[in-house]
């Protein structure tokens, strides 16, 4: 698997277009992101009730390791990120990340106390801290300019899928195992050194192109200035709109309120990552023959639309609905804002451009979950995701001078390489 791909998008010698296909490094990511996810959320969808019901700890203590967890993987990416640029390679320390996670994972079903569970949850988060960032900027390296926005929504689309296949196939397991947490956790150990051996021999990193500028400091204030006022715009509003589509715990909350028989709880999840895993590619590739701003923008509608059916309707059809529409959302812009980034930046430092852009809508993140949980109290969830429209349509406001300014940079189609 090179990093170059077979001509896509481009004319032949006649003049004719030439179909392209994304190159197979792209699709062994993705398989890549999948089954990784397919391990991991088997064991978090379960993790949480193992502590309280087979440890016996607190849901402080769920709420504690968890939110440490997330923390760590977040200012882990910067570092990371940063490192793949110095270096001049991503392969490597992606590779390492994904080998961290996999190890951890037997330790899931050993661990006689909750100290084992605790480093095991907190290395497996410094492992995608140290990978998230390096295989991004490793997909754009890969990807051919054209193609971009489709590869990034291929991995987006095949990592959601894992994100909804896990917690399924964690609960036909439970069944199958009658409710045996260790079964369950050692078939999560498959599919993680599964993706380990997936990016160790099938995927190869593009040789570094001649005359790419080196870099030693990435994190100095002169290279950081080098990312460019594009780069930090596609951050700010990314951030704003971090802000409007706080965690999805929410939505859990919002159907159950409504009347949801809890045993039906986690389809929640499975109905919205389904429709994001479907909605990922298409968007993509959309986005590679289309203004992306104004994608990016129609996503930000839906998620106004999203939140619109979420606090106006009383019934579950109407908030199924939202849950869908927020599933679209997700598939209209997170592989997106990734493809913004790699447009926006010089290639010697895309490390550090994903690793800063995961940290700021990281500290977003936490920010618009705290926000929506305070509405909530005080107001009830209605507040809550009218809040989140109000963001979304402040984030609407950033994109229309970010679409301009990426029409002036983006090359016509013909003029790509």
């Amino acid at each position: 698997m090179s990093g170059s791909a077979e001509s896509e998008g481009r004319k032949g010698p006649a003049g004719r277009p030439v179909r392209t296909r994304l190159p197979a490094g792209i699709w062994a990511l993705g398989l890549v992101s999948m089954l990784m996810d397919v391990s991991s959320e088997m064991i978090h969808a379960l993790l949480p009730v193992y502590l309280v019901v087979g440890m016996g700890t607190t849901a402080l203590t769920v709420g504690i390791i968890e939110g440490i967890a997330e923390a760590t993987a977040a200012i882990t990416k910067v570092f990371s990120g940063a490192l793949s640029d110095r270096i001049g390679r991503r392969k490597e320390l992606a590779a390492l990340g994904y080998g961290l996670a996999a190890l951890t994972k037997p330790v899931f079903p050993l661990a006689p106390s909750v100290g084992w569970l605790v480093a095991a949850r907190f290395i497996d988060r410094i492992g995608k801290g140290i990978r998230g960032a390096p295989r991004d900027a490793l997909v754009a390296d890969i990807a051919p300019p054209d193609l971009r926005g489709a590869a990034f929504g291929l991995r987006q689309a095949l990592d959601t899928a894992g994100a909804f296949l896990g917690p399924l196939l964690a609960v036909a397991l439970m069944w199958v195992f009658a409710e045996d947490f260790a079964s369950v956790f050692w078939v999560a150990v498959i599919p993680a050194f599964g993706a380990l051996g997936l990016i160790l021999f099938l995927v190869h990193e593009p040789p570094r192109p001649a005359g790419l500028r080196r870099v030693r400091n990435p994190l100095s204030r002169s290279e950081l200035r080098l990312l460019g006022g594009l780069y930090w715009g596609v951050v700010a509003v990314a951030a704003a709109f971090t802000l409007a589509r706080f965690s999805e715990a929410f939505l859990i909350l919002r159907a159950q309120g409504a009347g949801l028989p809890l045993v039906l709880v986690p389809l929640v999840l499975v109905a919205m990552n389904l429709v994001y895993a479907l909605s990922a590619y298409p968007a993509g590739a959309l986005s590679d023959r289309a203004p992306r701003g104004a994608i990016l923008a129609i996503g930000l509608m839906v998620l106004i639309a999203a939140d619109l059916c979420l606090a106006l309707s009383g019934g579950i059809r109407g908030i199924g609905g939202g849950i869908l529409l927020w599933g679209l959302h997700m598939g209209l812009t997170q592989g997106l804002m990734s493809a913004l980034v790699a447009d926006a930046v010089p290639a010697e430092l895309r490390g550090t451009a994903f690793g800063m852009f995961n940290l700021l809508t990281g500290v977003a993140m936490l920010l618009a979950s705290v926000i929506a949980g305070s509405l909530w109290d005080l107001a009830g969830p209605q507040a809550t995701f009218l809040a989140g429209a109000g963001f979304a349509a402040l984030a609407m406001v950033g994109v229309l001078p970010l679409d301009r300014a990426l029409r002036r940079r983006r090359p016509a189609p013909d003029e790509r390489s």
